[in-house]
């Protein structure tokens, strides 16, 4: 017999199918038995996960054993009885007037119905469930594969709860995806990258492939290919209903989980239950919205929120990002505001798990994506050390830092157990570490008798020596229990609660952050603004030590949130610099006094406020951002001159002082001995509260400057 066409497809398909072996070894053991242990396989995913391959993959097998095979595909029938009937009657060869079921009993031969695109049948499900299946012989087996999952009817029937299963086809498996790769001839060199697009999703691996089978030399950016992209976004959205469903899919497509209070913050629809009056979204609530998303077939729904598939994620970003660049940073920036206010009223585990999803906004820069566990981050929690944890956790620093490095551990442990956190997982034993030291908080003898401290204490004397008040932290042991300083969920958290200190710490004026792998983390350090400070590099039990800082006086913990947030939605990150905005004065505590006493002296002179050191001082920055005229800084530092000697919920005794600091600063017309009849004192005692009142304004505000007032 001549070849057929259709033999030579067959064989194309098999030579490039990969994985699903779990699927198959069920099908086959179904095959095999006179009584299958099930009747019927649903099989459900999103588009282009594989599942019409995955039925031709079940047709060629049922072939091999002696199997009719009977393929319907949904997207070529009726969605009506009647029309079922008649393509089922076609594949049989009989005519209209002759019964399907009958034929289907003919010889008793071992047959299997495969109906694809299942979801364009639900019009018809009740029927097919009900009144066809119970109808057909038992040598028949059914295969049903569609985008959504089975409707609970069929879950809550006693009998096809025996005689269903049900499947959830996910992506191919990184060995498998590699397999796929590797038979299409991907270079081993691009490999990585296709598969981080990817998640193993078939059919955007077999577009990747045929992009290089167009062009083998390429380096793969998935940026780069906006017709790619839109093929994978037409197989996960078929029709989206409008525009704000378009902005809801984006909007869950940049945040790791979406829930209707960050739905509402993002697309401006002021409360979940109130229509939006922007005009581009109609009329759609935030409740709306979010149940249209839960619906889909490629977001997954969670306790916590919904998430979309990682492809869907990845492809809708790229979208956007290539369509809309201006909507990408919009939605970036009202997510971003969303978690800054979460994470001023949240603490503990749940302000750990926000700072997860501030950071998650960062996952699609090149830079930032290889350095956090996105996916399994939030699985680990970091708690209090417990004194007797003490020898366990010395004990993984030695397995990694030597015998000398555990004992200065362990000393730093008891010494300040606040600063130590432990990571914990389902085990008993830690799963990893966290030693924040405290130079401010230690003596000098304890700082002597560590390597790292002592570098780092004798970098600070030198370089940026701590005020009255400030703070220095350095992260002096961080591991994870069993990859070190690798990337790893243990690592993720780590650098979550570094943040968390950053955010939190009052007064923090200095941090240092050492590494053993100085070379690796210096891309994603950069990008974080942590500085190479060779000369806090230290060295024990014979490893060295690589020491990173940030210097928390010239660029604020709010500042520095912004910076990053400029870096990541900018077009060229690496010309985002702190540089690139007013630099931040660092004043001592006697330089800052004078400087205020000029200011209160000055406060309606502009000319020559303008001169004052204070307008680059922090507390005038984070106000008005960096990027401020002078003007606004001007006004910014009137205004906090105002509220320090207008303070409210002060003693009447206490009120008695800040009105003497009121009526000599604010009040330029008034001499001394007018301020003084004016407040109904002795000149004497206007003097005693005017110094005693100034001294509390010069406290109040140097706490702002260096951070202690809250942030």
């Amino acid at each position: 017999m001549t070849p057929r066409l259709a033999d030579r497809l067959a064989s194309a398909r098999r030579t490039r199918f990969v994985g699903r072996q779990d699927e198959i070894q069920m099908f086959q053991a179904a095959l095999r038995v006179k009584e299958p242990p099930f009747q019927a396989l649903y099989l459900f995913g999103p588009g282009g996960v594989g599942k019409t391959t995955l039925l031709r993959e079940f047709g060629t097998i049922a072939e091999q054993h002696d199997a009719r095979v009977l393929y319907l595909d949904a997207r070529n029938l009726e969605p009506s009885p009647y029309g079922f009937m008649a393509a089922l009657s076609a594949l049989l060869g009989i005519g209209a007037d002759e019964s399907p079921f009958e034929a289907l009993s003919a010889g008793r031969q071992k047959s299997v119905l495969l109906i694809d695109t299942y979801e364009l049948l639900c019009p018809l499900e009740n029927w097919i469930r009900d009144d066809f299946l119970p109808e057909i012989p038992d040598n028949i087996l059914v295969v049903l594969a569609g985008r959504e999952p089975p409707a609970k009817e069929w879950l809550s029937d006693p009998g096809w709860q025996t005689l269903l299963r049900v499947i959830s086809l996910r992506n191919l498996a990184p060995e498998e995806g590699r397999d796929y790769l590797k038979r299409r001839n991907i270079p081993d060199s691009q490999i990585a990258a296709v598969l981080d697009f990817t998640h193993g999703h078939p059919l955007a691996l077999s577009l990747v492939a045929d992009s290089f089978d167009q062009r083998s030399d390429q380096q793969f950016k998935p940026e780069a290919a906006p017709d790619m992209v839109k093929t994978l976004l037409e197989q996960f959205v078929q029709k989206v209903p409008g525009p704000a469903h378009r902005a809801a899919l984006e909007a869950s497509a940049m945040v790791r989980v979406t829930t209707e209070s960050i739905l509402a913050a993002m697309l401006n629809l002021a409360d979940p239950t109130v229509a939006a009056t922007a005009s581009d979204l109609g009329a759609q609530t935030a409740n709306e919205l979010f149940e249209w998303l839960r619906g889909l077939s490629f977001v997954e729904s969670r306790p916590d929120g919904l998430i979309p598939h990682d492809l869907a994620r990845d492809a809708l970003i790229a979208d956007v990002r290539w369509r809309n660049p201006d909507w990408y940073q919009e939605l970036h920036r009202r997510a971003r505001n969303y978690y800054l206010k979460q994470l001023q009223s949240v603490k503990g585990v749940a302000q750990q798990l926000v700072l997860f999803d501030y950071i998650f906004l960062h996952r699609d820069n090149p830079v930032v994506r290889p350095f956090f566990e996105w996916a399994s981050g939030g699985t680990l929690l970091a708690d209090q050390i417990k004194i007797a944890e003490i020898p366990a956790l010395a004990g993984i620093v030695a397995r990694w830092e030597g015998e000398d490095s555990a004992d200065l551990a362990a000393g730093w442990m008891q010494a300040q157990p606040e600063g130590t956190l432990v990571l914990r997982d389902s085990e008993t034993v830690p799963a990893g570490l966290m030693t924040m030291v405290r130079l401010d908080r230690a003596t000098a003898k304890q700082i002597a008798a560590d390597p790292g401290t002592r570098a780092s204490m004798k970098y600070l004397n030198k370089h940026a020596p701590l005020r009255a008040g400030e703070a220095a932290t350095v992260f002096r042991f961080w591991m994870s229990r069993d990859t070190y300083q690798q990337v790893s969920p243990a690592q993720s958290v780590v650098f979550v609660n570094a943040v968390r200190h950053y955010l939190s710490t009052p007064g923090l004026a200095f941090t240092f952050f050492p590494v053993a792998d100085a070379d690796f983390w210096q891309g994603v350090f950069d990008y974080a603004d942590l500085h190479r400070i060779p000369e806090a590099d230290y060295e024990v039990d014979g490893k060295k030590i690589a020491v990173y800082g940030h210097d928390w006086r010239v660029v604020p913990p709010l500042r520095w949130l912004t910076l990053l947030a400029e870096r990541e939605t900018a077009a060229s990150p690496q010309e985002v610099t702190p540089s690139a905005t007013t630099s931040l004065i660092v004043l001592s505590r006697s330089e800052f006094d004078s400087a205020l006493h000029d200011a209160l002296r000055d406060y309606s002179r502009p000319h020559r406020l303008r001169e004052n050191p204070l307008l680059r001082s922090r507390m005038v920055i984070e106000r008005t951002g960096a990027t401020a005229t002078s003007e606004e800084r001007m006004s910014a530092l009137q205004a906090l001159l105002r509220e320090a000697v207008e303070l409210p919920q002060v003693s009447p005794r206490e009120a008695k002082l800040y009105r003497a600091v009121q009526y000599t600063y604010l009040k330029p017309a008034m001499t001394q001995e007018l301020a003084a009849e004016a407040l109904d004192v002795p000149f004497s005692t206007y003097r005693r509260h005017l110094k005693a009142g100034m001294i509390r304004v010069l406290d109040y505000l140097w706490q702002k400057e260096i951070g202690a007032g809250g942030r």
